[in-house]
């Protein structure tokens, strides 16, 4: 690692922006309403981090899922999901709605109405919209990881760049 890789980019984003708190706040609170296990959110969250390319988010979120106990194999798979056996189907529906946002289609439509359809099978409408917003959670923390850089497996406290 070369000195610049060391530290973050940005200095602490809730020093710079104190209001980051009270929303992060929020969103933990909206997605940990219990509609959805907080390990098909994490699972979710880590495929997110995965498709970005952002090495935070993938260490923050293997991080969490390890802490709730999740096995190294599904872990793992979550990279190779379509085509591992560790995963239930609403798992799975969970797994392909996050990749359907952010990943291109060719189609035009990222989110057909036949995904939407198998989703509605296993969430009800409450929990449709909190792994929905469980996705835009991680969505809205994405472009701070990308450009501010904070340093993976460090404790909230040090990975930001000191001023």
């Amino acid at each position: 690692m070369t000195a610049i890789e060391q530290q973050s980019r940005l200095s602490n984003p809730l020093a710079l922006i104190p209001e980051l708190k009270d929303i992060g706040g929020a969103l933990y609170k909206a997605t940990g309403n219990g509609t959805i296990p907080q390990t098909t959110i994490g699972l979710v969250q880590l495929r997110a981090g995965q498709l970005a390319g952002s090495t935070y988010l993938t260490v923050l979120h293997t991080g969490g899922l390890r802490r709730s106990g999740v096995s190294e194999e599904n872990i793992t798979a979550v990279a190779s999901w379509r085509d591992a056996p560790y995963f239930t189907d609403a798992e799975r529906v969970a797994l392909e709605l996050v990749e359907s946002v952010l990943t291109p289609s060719p189609s035009g439509e990222r989110v057909p109405g036949e995904l939407y359809a198998r989703a509605s099978l296993h969430y009800d409408e409450k929990a449709l919209a909190t792994l929905i917003m469980a996705i835009g959670q991680v969505c809205f923390f994405l472009p701070l990881a990308l450009i501010g850089k904070p340093l993976p497996g460090v404790s909230p406290s040090d990975q930001w760049r000191q001023p």
